[in-house]
């Protein structure tokens, strides 16, 4: 090819990129407000088994504390959007897949028991945090461990992608050095390796760990050691760079925590009977939680350690 068709051809290359990029966003915006508003429905995140704060009551049922906050969220899209019917899609998420189902737009929503630290907000928003936890230990009641330095030389629990891995390992580094540890697949099954005596203790957050007691055929059998390994703020979780849909969620969390409502659906979902077996969590809100509620902010995890 001589050069004045190699030019030419490079012209004609360099024409079709430009109308290609005229065309294209280079990086286009969520609008989940608009998605939503298209499609007539909501796609929620939830969890199967993250204690009182997002469980299944069946195939296709999801509730707990976390559930009714964003089913109140979604009454202000609805309200916002104007619409006169949106349908509520449930999307079951794990700890290994609910930031991608998020990002991707698979899940508008998520309202399990995401930690919102500052790792995770560098790939979405978080709402502000209505519930402050602490990751802590179970063990058998009988077994004579009343703090976690009696865990050296014993297995201990955590569940695969959750916060309390690091918080595991972090202890094992701080001291504790010769504990086994085993990750299950989810909460469910770290409780089992407990129940069942295949682990010494299971860490988890300590909402989890009382409601899955709670559940336990025999509760008096496990209980809670005092010491906290670290402490979270557990946030919904959505898209990140969508700004009028995180007004629209934070405006929803703010108006709960102001009006009081927040402290009551609390009370329903942690100190009294909850489905399916009437069990009570028994959980009073600890004074980080009552805090968030006095003054809700989506600030990372490392905001709380540095205070």
């Amino acid at each position: 090819m001589n050069r004045s068709n190699t030019s030419a051809a490079a012209l004609a290359a360099m024409a079709a990129m430009a109308a290609m990029a005229v065309c294209t966003p280079a990086a286009a915006q969520p609008d989940t407000l608009g998605k939503i508003k298209e499609s007539g429905a909501v796609t929620m995140g939830v969890r199967d088994a993250s204690g009182a704060m997002s469980f299944t009551l069946g195939p296709g049922k999801y509730t707990g504390f976390h559930v009714e906050i964003c089913e109140r969220i979604v009454g202000d899209i609805k309200k916002n959007l104007q619409l006169d019917k949106l349908d509520v899609k449930y999307q079951l998420v794990t700890p290994q897949n609910r930031i991608a189902l998020v990002q991707n737009g698979t899940v508008d929503i998520e309202c399990g028991t995401t930690t919102n630290n500052a790792a995770r907000q560098k790939d979405v928003a978080f709402a502000p945090t209505l519930y402050v936890e602490g990751i802590r230990i179970a063990v058998k009641t009988g077994s004579g461990i009343a703090t976690p330095a009696q865990l050296a030389g014993k297995t201990v629990a955590a569940t695969t992608g959750s916060t309390s891995v690091p918080a595991l390992r972090k202890l094992k580094r701080d001291g504790i050095a010769d504990i086994s540890d085993v990750l299950a697949k989810d909460n469910s099954e770290g409780f089992l390796l407990l129940e069942t005596g295949r682990a010494e203790g299971f860490v988890a957050d300590g909402q989890i760990l009382a409601t899955l007691i709670s559940k336990s055929k025999e509760p008096e059998k496990f209980r809670l050691l005092d010491q906290v390994l670290a402490v979270e703020p557990i946030a919904i979780m959505m898209r990140k760079g969508d700004p009028a849909f995180k007004k629209l969620v934070d405006d929803s969390v703010l108006a709960l925590a102001r009006s009081g409502d927040v402290a009551r659906i609390y009370d329903k979902w942690f100190l009294q009977p909850i489905p399916p077996s009437g069990s009570k969590v028994g959980l009073q809100a600890n004074a980080m939680t009552k805090a968030a509620w006095a003054t809700p902010t989506d600030k990372p995890l490392e905001a709380y350690e540095a205070r």
